[in-house]
């Protein structure tokens, strides 16, 4: 899994920048990613639960459940999505 505090300094990792690839995400309880991704997109509304990639101290980031997302881009870096509690379908990392 990649540390996004060690990326930060790339300019590619910008979220204002437009993403250069991405891929399905398949919700699991138990399988962090192997890069975070800069956001992800949301094809079908629904309830996300994730843990954030907001590491300190060498601690990922608090897992919350986000309600009612819409269809679009959610401008989250997380480490995972988890299946229990994720109603929202069509999901894409966007890198």
């Amino acid at each position: 899994m990649s540390d996004p505090e060690k990326e930060e300094g790339h300019s590619h990792r910008k979220l204002d920048n437009p993403a250069r690839d991405g891929a399905v995400i398949t919700p699991d309880d138990a399988t962090d990613f192997e890069k975070v991704p800069r956001s992800l997109y949301v094809g079908g509304t629904g309830d996300i639960q994730v843990t954030f990639a907001g590491f300190k101290d060498g601690v990922p980031g608090a897992t919350v459940t986000l309600k009612a997302v819409p269809v679009g881009v959610l401008p989250v870096q997380v480490l995972r999505v988890h299946a229990t509690l994720t109603t929202a379908t069509e999901i894409v990392g966007l890198y």
